[in-house]
């Protein structure tokens, strides 16, 4: 336990003290007049399919002289920037009246491939002092046509910058295409185009402390917040009425069997036992797959501290809008760093469930989030790099994160591996175990594995499904999320629900006189990431519009890691807590 305890604070230490680094890397530039400001352009898309987006340069704009690559952190590529000296000269202070940048002559296949692109609304998206600009490449003039063949392309050739300063710093800058400004790209024909940008340049009184303010206020907004703040009430009115509801009857039904045994014990002793007390033989004798069963629960609880870490992280602050792929960093890094709470977990329950082959435990262990996680990546980039899109990691990048699973996350496994299997806990059993199993009577169909998950994740998903539209729009879409606050208490609301709802029909289950509860505390536990997933059906088809190949398979394929991340991190919370029940109430009754 100390081991454990003194692991989560060394790894707190290690994340925390990176704190003030990942802010330092936000831009903090003093400018004088006419300085160059770096303008780096980013990448261009689809505007509703998030996942699919691909160089600036791809598109055949004007490629300046001395085109170079901004160098990025690994959080970065992993979010699909790949950031390029942009063709606009933006110095400061200095304003420019429709400046041309470039003439040029579109070929035939240039202008098909701008129209494809206006066809499908894509935006582009560029970083000036690291502040962002979006905006779209053209659009589509319908003019209440219904036939897609009489629709207009134009391509916008004219972009109005507008830039907020306070003294030497920048603090806000505002795009604006011209919508008098355009080329014709409806013919298949060469088209003579002319670019050209303007620069207005203002002051304000805005702190440049304050200049992100205006990204984070997007989702504080009074309509938005009352949105989130009915989801947290109505979360909290279900949660409380259901589980006080479950509460009572659990405690008066255990009350009752508490003074029941007691009456038992002391009228008769040869009077047949029923109820959970009668299965008291059978109820900890060690569940099949032991090995499975302590990997998941290693698994699991290393998810779960992932969890916590982020969740700490983003609440001081980290996690500011458009800090370009810290989010990303801080996932791959701590989850390297708690391997060890996972190796720990699975090895000392393992030995405590008299496993002897510990080494095997180990290594299913640390493939049984990682192997299905390492797979779906294979497919996906695989399919990005067949779409010559930004989401295609590099090898370089590639060869980093296999070094950091080589040289960090396997040894901290291995080493909570020894540290447990060297523990050498018992594992704690108020009743003996009989030496043959009894047999478990017949059972209505509801009280069987699928049902019982079915009604576990219903509870847990109820009171979550309303901030989750939010998550998926800001994950998948382009809304920002910074209310991490009430993400919080979402989540402790969910953790609270999911133990409890476990603990509740595990009671049922020992009622029955159905001992086989390790692996059905687990399932039904982590059964609210099914529902999670089933809600992306939902999602995708109803509250979306993506579409294509890549960006569907992108977007199912790592909502099912996802998931089955959510899966194994509650399990585990289901399962401790039933087993915290299934103690205690044994503890309470004397068993022979």
């Amino acid at each position: 336990m100390r081991l454990s305890t003194t692991l989560l604070l060394f790894i707190g230490a290690l994340i925390f003290s990176g704190i003030e680094y990942v802010r330092s890397d936000a831009s903090d530039h003093r400018y004088k007049d006419s300085d160059s400001v770096p303008l780096y352009a980013n990448k261009v898309g689809p505007f509703h399919n998030p996942s699919e987006t691909y160089r600036y340069f791809d598109l055949p704009f004007c490629i300046p002289e001395g085109v170079k690559d901004k160098k990025e952190a690994l959080g970065e590529v992993l979010n699909g920037d790949r950031l390029v000296s942009a063709p606009y000269k933006l110095n400061f202070r200095d304003e420019k009246d429709s400046e041309v940048y470039c003439r040029k002559k579109l070929s035939r296949k240039e202008v098909e491939q701008f129209r494809r692109a206006v066809e499908k609304d894509y935006y582009f998206q560029m970083y000036y002092d690291d502040l962002p600009i979006w905006g779209f490449i053209g659009k589509v003039d319908k003019e209440s046509k219904s036939d897609p063949s009489e629709f207009k392309y134009f391509l916008y050739k004219h972009i109005q910058f507008e830039i907020l300063y306070n003294k030497d710093r920048v603090i806000e800058i505002n795009a604006r295409m011209d919508p008098h400004s355009l080329v014709d790209l409806t013919e298949d024909k060469e088209v003579d185009a002319e670019f050209m940008y303007t620069v207005k340049w203002k002051e304000t009184e805005t702190p440049f402390e304050k200049r992100m303010d205006k990204y984070a206020m997007s989702s504080s907004l009074p309509h938005h917040l009352e949105i989130h703040w009915f989801s947290i009430i109505n979360s909290c009115v279900t949660v409380l009425l259901l589980t006080g509801f479950l509460a009572t009857i659990l405690m008066r039904v255990l009350k009752n069997d508490f003074m029941k045994y007691a009456q038992d014990e002391e009228a008769a002793d040869d009077q047949e036992e029923t109820g959970w007390k009668y299965i008291h033989g059978d109820v900890f004798r060690f569940p099949k797959y032991k090995s499975l069963f302590a990997a998941s629960l290693g698994s699991g609880t290393q998810l779960f501290t992932l969890t916590i870490f982020i969740f700490m992280l983003s609440l001081v602050g980290v996690f500011y809008p458009y800090n370009r792929g810290a989010l990303f960093t801080a996932l791959v890094v701590i989850y390297a760093l708690t391997s060890g709470i996972a190796g720990y977990t699975a090895s000392s329950f393992y030995c405590q469930l008299e496993g002897k082959n510990w080494v095997r435990n180990l290594l299913l262990t640390g493939g049984l989030f990682c192997g299905p996680l390492f797979l779906t990546f294979c497919f996906l980039n695989t399919v990005a790099i067949a779409y010559s899109a930004t989401a295609a990691l590099p090898f370089g990048t590639i060869v980093v994160i296999f070094l950091i699973w080589t040289l960090v996350t396997s040894p901290l496994l291995v080493l909570g591996g020894i540290a447990g299997k060297n523990s050498k806990a018992e594992f704690q059993a108020p009743c003996r175990t009989t030496k043959y199993p009894r047999e478990i009577p017949p059972l209505p169909w509801y009280r069987s594995a699928i049902p019982q998950m079915a009604m576990a994740g219903f509870l847990p998903f109820s009171a979550i499904y309303i901030e989750l539209y939010y998550i998926f729009a800001s994950v998948w879409g382009h809304r920002i999320y910074t209310i991490y606050s009430i993400l919080f208490i979402v989540f402790i609301i969910l953790l609270i629900v999911t133990a409890f709802i476990t603990v509740a029909l595990t009671y049922f289950q020992l009622a029955a006189e159905d001992h086989e509860w390790w692996w059905r505390s687990f399932l039904c536990g982590g059964s609210t990431g099914l529902f999670i997933y089933a809600y992306c059906l939902y999602y995708y088809y109803a509250r979306s519009d993506m579409s294509g190949f890549m960006q569907t398979s992108f977007f199912f394929g790592y909502m099912a890691c996802i998931c089955y991340g959510f899966f194994l991190m509650l399990g585990a919370v289901g399962f401790r807590a039933a087993l915290l029940f299934v103690r205690h109430i044994y503890r309470s009754i004397k068993c022979e």
